[in-house]
């Protein structure tokens, strides 16, 4: 029990330490200057990493969402303030509308427009590699703590994630992807698992998931995966029968 929960001091202090560095990167992670890049026929270093996420999450899903991600990290701070899931129906896809709208139509526009991608400034719209240093960026910086602030306090815990991150649906899409390669080839991904004979239905895993899944279902009916698992190991750790358990499967 110990080591879960050093685990779990470790992923906060980590995931708050990305938020706390994002004045500093969150041009990589900033949908209008990396399709202000591609207008210009540019790979910025934020197209990279989108393009690295999405690779990621083949063969590890989430995990950035749950470790390293800066909005996470926010979120995490705002958990001390509303802890509640709040379920917002009528928000279930709003994530996905958002990837379109801010993310694919625009990025394929721009793109077309610049007559293709023809350069690679993994430095673009950054000041020696720093975001905030560069004109109008306090102005990104300050709207993207907003949105995240809104979602986080009125939506509950990981309510941004849950509900309008569009970065997050490059990750989903990955995750599908591997699923689906998977039924062909032996394709390495983590993967939860859970013995139901060891469950007590005690559903502290289910209370803590922070993404508010019913984890304790997923146990009783020995379905382990799910697109919004940010892989936090949370339900893992926290399972007093270690009735749930996580490796990397083909």
């Amino acid at each position: 029990m110990k080591n879960s929960m050093n685990r779990q001091r470790l992923r906060k202090t980590l995931i708050i330490f990305s938020f706390l560095l994002l004045p500093v990167t969150f041009a990589y992670i900033s949908c209008p200057i990396i399709v202000k890049g591609a207008s210009e026929g540019v790979i910025t270093g934020g197209l990279v990493v989108f393009v690295l996420l999405f690779a990621g999450s083949l063969f590890f899903g989430r995990l950035w969402c749950g470790w390293l991600c800066p909005a996470g990290g926010l979120q995490e701070i705002y958990a001390h303030i509303n802890n509640k899931i709040i379920n917002i129906i009528m928000l279930g896809l709003l994530k996905y509308i958002m990837f379109i709208s801010i993310i694919f139509v625009p990025l394929v526009s721009a793109i077309r427009s610049a007559g293709g991608l023809n350069a690679i400034d993994f430095f673009y719209n950054t000041y020696h590699g720093i975001s905030i240093e560069q004109p109008g960026a306090y102005t990104i910086f300050l709207a993207q703590i907003a949105f995240i602030t809104a979602f986080s306090l009125l939506a509950g815990r990981r309510g941004f994630c849950r509900y309008f991150c569009p970065i997050a649906v490059i990750m989903i899409a990955g995750r599908v992807t591997s699923r689906a390669i998977g039924k062909l080839i032996r394709l390495p991904a983590l993967s939860l698992s859970a013995d139901a004979a060891l469950c007590t239905n005690c559903r502290k895993c289910s209370k803590i998931c922070p993404m508010g899944l019913d984890v304790n279902l997923m146990v009783e009916k020995g379905r382990m995966e799910n697109v919004e698992c940010i892989f936090c190991f949370a339900c893992v750790d926290i399972c007093p029968e270690n009735a749930i358990r996580h490796a990397l499967k083909h």
